[in-house]
């Protein structure tokens, strides 16, 4: 009777343990989050189908959910889809909260869901409770690594939030710090610099390929650096090549850094097996928009592509204007007029590319010479740019607007082509010509001017030229231009 009692207690104790909340990151899941990362959505739920009978209370089931509903919206940028999926937060936020609370992922995993959610929130202009979200995450993992200090997934989204907190824009930094809204950017890349390296030989290795994901877009967003597209470039082996999220951030990372003929072989290089993946129309607007800089017979195919299959809200009115341009190269005029009141009637203006687009749509039709610089100088075709204006003089245009942009694009492209004296040349004939405009170029030379001068080591000059940009006012991107300028003082200590 006694060994019957025994065996029976022993038994329950293990049936017990094995129902135990836990967070148990094992082989199951690691999968998962690699298929995420490939964007395979649909492999990484059949995966976590399996888990959860196999360990129907492993706590990383839950969090993976989250990075599956977090890349989904990232990729779709569907309204519909977000306002669906934003409740499960607060649902998902609870039952973390009864999993293993000594574990290193008890913490991180509530972390994380904040964090992934904030960024969300943040796309879709739900800025203030974004910005609780991300304070909320930043607790959080301070908390698990004063309890943990050697739990390195807990670094990775530590420098996010640093870089995010640390990238708020200068005319309301002061205002967010007064709540407790405080990061260092540049401490943030560091630290994510440095796990690139540091966690390969850990047992956390698999969060590398997170910790690249994160710095392709930090670099080539925030920084901005010219010198950095190969080391970018670089990071991104660590994906497979069946990888579409690799397909992405290569692609992407070649066209904001001018490299337009990488970026259409990249984009053009997606896993074939396409039913695996999700669908992502985006690779279809950059195909569109890098074939539109090359001056490609089929452009129209891919910005075609994305309009319709796209469902979110941004870049549709800039992909109508983009239609309309090739068109208008093309000398179809019926045809440009007719994107162009698709610009007017279709899409939202939440991104800056959509509001510049409707801008577009409502003024003359550009100039052909300077559409075409400015499309080859998008693409990094500097010559070719350089070609179609250097026998033109202001007169050639009639229009002010087009006589601010020829000086412009004459200092953009020269800046590119590193002929700074004649750079500074056309910005400052920009300034002269545009400082009392609503357009953008005369602010945004004189910020041009300011940076060429500060890595020249002329202090005085580029301080005089970011508070010239500062002090234009009333004219596009003011707000991005005059922020940049005020960066700039800050790092020269003249703020």
């Amino acid at each position: 009777m006694f060994k019957k009692v025994f065996l029976f207690t022993v038994f329950f104790a293990f049936l017990t343990t094995q129902l135990k909340a836990n967070f148990d990151f094992n082989n199951n899941c690691i999968q998962a989050y690699q298929a995420i990362f490939d964007l395979r959505i649909q492999d990484a739920q059949a995966i976590l189908k399996a888990e959860k009978q196999q360990h129907p209370n492993n706590g990383i089931i839950i969090l993976l959910e989250n990075y599956i509903d977090f890349f989904s919206l990232l990729v779709s940028e569907n309204q519909v889809d977000y306002e669906r999926l934003k409740n499960l937060k607060s649902t998902r936020l609870s039952l973390l909260e009864k999993q293993d609370s000594k574990s290193p992922y008890y913490l991180f995993a509530q972390a994380e869901v904040n964090l992934q959610w904030g960024m969300l929130k943040s796309r879709f202009q739900d800025y203030l409770s974004s910005g609780l979200d991300i304070k909320k995450a930043d607790n959080l993992l301070r908390e698990n690594e004063k309890k943990f200090p050697t739990f390195l997934p807990n670094q990775k989204s530590i420098g996010l939030v640093n870089v995010i907190l640390g990238s708020i824009p200068a005319n309301i930094k002061g205002v967010l710090q007064s709540f407790g809204f405080k990061g260092n950017a540049t401490l943030g890349i560091k630290k994510l610099d440095q796990l690139t390296t540091s966690i390969s030989q850990t047992p956390y290795s698999f969060y590398k390929e997170e910790v690249v994901f994160l710095l392709c877009y930090i670099e080539t967003d925030l920084l901005q650096s010219k010198n950095s597209y190969q080391k970018i470039l670089n990071l991104t082996s660590v994906f497979g090549d069946d990888s579409l999220l690799k397909t992405y951030l290569q692609g992407y990372v070649a066209y904001r850094n001018a490299h337009n003929d990488d970026a259409i072989k990249f984009l053009q290089r997606r896993p074939t097996k396409s039913a695996q993946y999700v669908n992502f129309p985006k690779l279809n607007y950059l195909i569109g928009n890098a074939k539109l800089n090359r001056n490609d017979s089929d452009a129209y195919v891919y910005l075609g592509r994305y309009i319709n299959e796209y469902k979110g809200i941004n870049y549709v009115k800039d992909a109508y204007l983009k239609l309309a341009y090739y068109y208008y190269l093309k000398n179809d005029i019926a045809k440009y007029q007719a994107f162009i009141k698709m610009v007017k009637v279709k899409g939202n203006v939440y991104d800056e590319k959509d509001k510049q687009a409707l801008k577009e749509a409502n003024e003359q039709a550009p100039d052909v010479n300077l559409l075409r610089a400015r499309l080859s100088y998008d693409g990094g075709y500097y010559t070719r740019a350089l070609a179609y204006l250097k026998d033109k003089n202001q007169s050639d245009f009639k229009l002010q607007r087009d006589q601010i942009e020829y000086f412009y694009r004459l200092g953009r492209i020269y800046d590119a082509l590193n002929k700074s004296q004649e750079a500074l040349i056309n910005y400052q004939k920009t300034i002269y010509a545009g400082k009392q405009s609503t357009y953008y170029y005369a602010a945004n030379a004189a910020l041009n001017m300011a940076l060429i001068f500060e890595e020249k080591g002329d202090k005085s000059r580029a301080v005089n030229f970011y508070n010239q940009a500062i002090s234009m006012k009333n004219h596009e991107y003011e707000n991005s231009i005059e922020n940049k300028a005020k960066e700039g003082l800050r790092r020269l200590g003249a703020d």
